[in-house]
């Protein structure tokens, strides 16, 4: 498994190596939420490369898992992820180049393609289950569930008020 992100021990003017100091709390929030994001997304990475899957594939893989047998046309998929990407059609297609989905042609809607997750798509999701939460524990338990609640109220406030 991949190498945890930083312990913390720096601050965020550190990782940067930025040498004057923030223009407001705001400004630094807003980086530090970045930087967070992407050494998660380092880390998630190093954790699915060995699957041969990024991490938009991985996530339109668990959209369908949760969509279940009824699949989900394309446009729904890309307004589920989490972050939404402008290639959804480009992702699909190299999920089904590699065996993990299946697509049809909307009933109602011959342009709409409708995507599920077949038996391979589900499998490489139970093979990556466990590490996947293993991940999330280790991202997960630098902070206390008290921490966590507050942590996701503030973000919650933030996204809210972005639309």
């Amino acid at each position: 498994m991949a190498n945890p992100p930083p312990d913390g021990s720096r601050t965020l003017l550190e990782e940067l190596q930025q040498s004057r100091p923030f223009r407001s709390p705001g400004q630094e929030a807003i980086l530090g939420i970045a930087r967070t994001a992407s050494l998660i997304n380092r880390f998630t990475t190093a954790l699915l490369a060995p699957e041969g899957i990024s991490g938009s594939q991985y996530n339109v893989l668990r959209i369908l898992r949760g969509a279940g047998e009824a699949g989900l046309p394309t446009l729904a998929i890309r307004d589920r992820m989490v972050d939404p990407a402008a290639a959804i059609t480009r992702l699909v297609e190299k999920l089904y180049d590699a065996g993990l989905v299946a697509r049809d042609r909307g009933d109602g809607d011959r342009r709409q393609v409708v995507c599920r997750i077949n038996d391979a798509g589900l499998a490489l999701l139970a093979r990556l289950d466990p590490a996947v939460a293993e991940a999330e524990e280790t991202i997960a338990g630098a902070c206390s569930e008290a921490e966590l609640r507050q942590l996701n109220a503030l973000l919650t406030t933030i996204r809210r008020s972005l639309g």
